[in-house]
């Protein structure tokens, strides 16, 4: 019985080391984001090495450190087209509110169905830049259709998110706990999905850190 519980390869070890890695790439994706410009990349490293640990393939740090490099300018590039985007929505809404008026809730109104697409596509943008190779319009393009086509996945993935953001701005603890775990286990969650919808769209051949082209 001791020899089956000190095998480093029964299901308790793997489960430790699982873990383990999940919060060391937490801590990756944390201190690749500090410059705050480099979130996009940290994200798609973080799904890409996620990814990789639910297949059990590679090193974590090295699949984490080629995705960043291979996918810097685009991330970023993404990232802050999500960002302005996401910027522009928000004033929209705001000085809709203040507006008081019909003109203010068609701004409102305007702005709550821009959201819906943004928030769809935005679920995706990182992960098919982590499993795909295509130039920026069509990464954002193929995240936006991809979240129409599998809606049973999607819905569980804004609850997810909708649950950590709701968390986060209410329980203070949290926010400590998503700083220690919670950013890498979500990505941990999130390449658990990706791996499932992805599988739709490629056939099984060798991958490198930029990904597929589709």
């Amino acid at each position: 019985m001791w020899n089956k519980f000190f095998d480093m390869d029964n299901v308790v070890w793997r489960t430790i080391d699982k873990i383990g890695k999940i919060f060391l790439l937490n801590l990756l994706w944390l201190i690749c984001s500090l410059p705050i410009f480099t979130i996009g990349a940290s994200t798609t490293a973080l799904i890409y090495s996620s990814m990789k640990l639910h297949d059990n393939e590679g090193y974590w740090h090295e699949n984490f450190f080629s995705s960043f490099k291979e996918n810097f300018k685009q991330a970023t590039a993404l990232f802050f087209l999500y960002l302005v985007a996401g910027v522009l929505l928000a004033v929209d809404f705001v000085f809709g509110n203040q507006a008081g008026s019909t003109f203010g809730m068609l701004m409102q109104s305007a702005a709550g169905i821009l959201f819906v697409p943004y928030f769809l596509s935005l679920l995706y943008v990182f992960g098919v830049q982590a499993k795909f190779v295509n130039p920026v319009r069509a990464t954002i393009r193929y995240s936006f259709f991809m979240a129409l086509r599998n809606m049973k996945y999607t819905i569980q993935m804004a609850i997810l998110v909708i649950l950590f953001v709701w968390v986060n701005t209410t329980v203070l603890l949290s926010n400590f706990l998503s700083l220690i775990y919670g950013f890498g286990l979500m990505g941990y969650f999130f390449g658990a999905y990706y791996r499932k919808i992805f599988a739709k769209y490629i056939e099984p051949q060798a991958e490198v850190p930029g990904g597929e082209a589709i």
